[in-house]
């Protein structure tokens, strides 16, 4: 009985170490996945302010580029 015992008190530390870890890798996903999402959003909207100037030009309403 001593045995079962001890072994589940085994199992059960192991176990609590298990989500300790599983518990860190989904904080760290989390953080990562918020800067990505921030730099998505950064990303989205120097895409937009490039492609203003570009669409300006093709109806004619931009400037000329500076070669002209």
């Amino acid at each position: 009985m001593q045995d079962a015992i001890e072994d589940l008190q085994a199992r059960s530390a192991h176990q609590e170490l298990a989500i300790e870890a599983l518990h860190e890798t989904v904080v760290r996903q989390e953080r990562l996945i918020g800067e990505l999402r921030a730099e998505l959003t950064r990303l989205t909207q120097t895409l937009q302010e490039l492609r203003e100037p570009l669409v300006d030009r093709d109806t004619g309403r931009g400037e000329l580029p500076p070669h002209y």
